[in-house]
């Protein structure tokens, strides 16, 4: 039997030869120096040999603990050779359905997934929403991952104070898990039980100026903004078309229709994933004349990023705007013109909630009462437009 000594003291020769421990275990010396550990077996009556390890890497003591794991499964009934190639190809596998790896085929996905497919600005918010899991759980195999594992990663985002996205980062790992479910990759959901282990989101709604005294004080405001013209524009439209804020920023000139007055937005800008249309009041396409003064080209974005023409203004110019005219953000934000308004043209009792909700692009879980609703309340839409547009002008005057 073999030394500690022995194979460390072993010298390479002109020719490999072999120092023989027991039980098929030996030392390899190569010619040039190296030493290489192997197990000599049999199954099914053929002679077979099993790489180990090499030394100084694997010592003697390690390398018969190899060899009595190998002898174990010879006794079992199996190659140790194939299971050792089964291992290596379970690894690669197992790398290749990393979660960070199936996340980004989910992602990829949904983005193309019809009418449901996820749009751009969805697909990088979620993008970035997963990849917060990424140094916890990214790396490891799917199959490996336990709910405690999701529960530790998403619980490291929650303590950034950050509930809403802990709890979204786990709503879409959910999602990837089942994906991965659905393609025969997993057995089941890990997070399906973790439900309500997370500290609920504190909702707070978009502040918004619904009074309409400081409504006209809010427009006169605007009037007087001393900024980029594009920011200007984009602030004056706003309350006019109470479009999402990203909506109206990645707004492009190739959906205006100005000779019918109607801005058609499609599907894929949509938070509900439908087209919409907007109709336009005169002093909407009077705001879009002046912007479109402001550039010579046909195509491209209404309000084009202070930088380049070829990005959209960016999320955080109209809300920077409105810190600038003095409103805080619990005061007023860009996505509180919608709140504005729904509020007053509800409370103006001269309009259906139909048509105001229809205006405000919002869903409808009844598909045959959506399809009758876009149609039925067009024109109710058209004059609301134009009411609403000349109320603006009021309250700007100071006229309630």
């Amino acid at each position: 039997m073999l030394t500690d000594t022995a194979v460390r003291t072993a010298k390479p020769r002109a020719k490999a030869y072999k120092m023989g421990d027991a039980q098929g275990l030996f030392l390899l010396v190569q010619p040039a120096g190296g030493k290489w550990w192997r197990l000599k077996y049999r199954v099914d009556r053929r002679e077979k040999m099993l790489a180990i390890g090499t030394y100084p890497e694997i010592g003697l003591s390690e390398a018969r603990k190899r060899r009595d794991a190998a002898r174990a499964v010879i006794a079992a009934g199996k190659d140790p050779s194939l299971e050792k190639q089964r291992e290596k190809a379970r690894g690669r596998i197992d790398a290749a359905n990393s979660f960070v790896l199936i996340a980004t085929e989910f992602c990829e996905k949904r983005k193309g997934d019809g009418h449901r497919g996820w749009a751009e600005r969805t697909v990088a918010k979620n993008a970035y929403l997963l990849s917060l899991l990424t140094p916890a759980i990214g790396r490891m195999p799917i199959v490996d991952i336990e709910p405690q594992d999701v529960l530790a990663a998403v619980r490291k985002i929650e303590a950034r104070g950050t509930r809403e996205a802990a709890r979204r980062a786990l709503q879409l790992a959910s999602g990837v898990f089942r994906y991965a479910v659905a393609t025969a990759r997993l057995a089941s959901d890990p997070t399906r039980d973790l439900r309500g282990a997370l500290l609920s989101p504190e909702s707070k709604p978009h502040a918004a100026i619904i009074d309409p005294g400081s409504v006209g004080g809010l427009l006169r405001a605007i009037d007087g903004y001393q900024g980029n013209i594009s920011t200007k524009l984009a602030l004056e439209l706003a309350p006019h078309v109470f479009v999402r804020p990203g909506e109206l920023r990645q707004a492009c000139w190739e959906e205006f229709d100005l000779d019918n007055a109607v801005w058609a937005l499609p599907s894929d800008k949509m938070k509900m994933r439908k087209p919409h249309q907007v109709p336009l009041s005169r002093q909407s396409l009077e705001i879009l004349m002046q912007a479109k003064a402001q550039t010579s080209r046909r195509e491209g974005y209404v309000f084009p990023s202070i930088r380049t023409s070829a990005r959209p203004m960016s999320e955080n110019t109209l809300n920077a705007a409105l810190r600038r005219l003095g409103y805080a953000t619990d005061e007023m934000t860009a996505h509180g013109f919608r709140a504005m308004a729904s509020t007053l043209l509800n409370e103006s009792g001269k309009w259906s909630a139909d048509a105001i909700e229809r205006s405000l692009a919002h869903g409808d879980s009844d598909k045959v009462r959506a399809v009758y609703h876009r149609g039925a309340h067009w024109q109710e839409r058209v004059q609301m437009a134009q009411w609403w547009s000349d109320y603006l002008d009021q309250l700007r005057q100071g006229l309630s």
